[in-house]
């Protein structure tokens, strides 16, 4: 844990899981549930760990009940997290896999300097951008373009900013740009996946069973 910071992390884990078919951060995966993967890596890098959860399935210390929308689920783990914290991260319960190098590079770059850092993966696929007609109107240089990962890390102050206003974003970087705040990419990994299918939970359940064995 970086010196002279107070670090602590929100786990989002308030998904009703619409496109996987039930609330997948609860499904079991090498003998402990997602959420609890997520949760237990995040403590070996924070002061204490925030996790938003569903209406009805809190029961615990540093539990609270998420919103109606990701940023709102954000925003009410951030009003549980200390005054004195100095970094918070934030983390999607649905990446099970965020190794602790991760979470080092994204909280070193906010230490550093940075409002907020993310880990970030190179995009393989050509991408373009299309109208309403599905005509496409360019094609992005992929050297530009990164697939962003979670967990992030931002300076506390800046986040809390961020949300003051009550503004939505599919991530939390997105927030701290919009108040012009700078916002870093660092490496990110492919096994930090995110689970969204059923493929992806099947792949979850071998990669951690490898784990498990020390063959990762």
């Amino acid at each position: 844990m970086a010196e002279n910071e107070t670090v602590w992390t929100i786990v989002v884990a308030a998904g009703s899981g619409l496109r996987f078919g039930s609330a997948k951060q609860f499904e079991v995966i090498g003998g402990k549930k997602i959420v609890d993967w997520a949760v237990d890596e995040a403590l070996k890098h924070s002061v204490g760990v925030i996790t938003v959860l569903p209406e009805g399935q809190t029961n615990g210390t540093n539990e609270v009940v998420g919103g109606k929308t990701r940023s709102e689920s954000v925003r009410r783990g951030l009003a549980a997290v200390p005054a004195e914290a100095t970094i918070v991260l934030v983390h999607d319960a649905a990446r099970p896999f965020a190794s602790p190098a991760v979470y080092q590079h994204v909280i070193s770059a906010v230490v550093d300097g940075a409002a907020g850092a993310v880990p970030g993966i190179p995009v393989i696929d050509t991408i373009k951008q299309v109208n309403a007609s599905n005509v496409v109107t360019s094609t992005l240089h992929r050297e530009t373009l990164r697939a962003i990962q979670t967990p992030q890390a931002f300076r506390a102050d800046a986040l809390r900013k961020a949300h003051a206003d009550g503004g939505e974003g599919t991530d939390d970087a997105t927030l701290i740009e919009k108040i012009a705040g700078e916002v870093v990419v660092v490496d990110g990994e492919v096994v930090n996946r995110k689970i969204t299918t059923r493929e992806d939970l099947e792949w979850a359940v071998a990669h951690a069973n490898h784990l498990l064995r020390g063959e990762v």
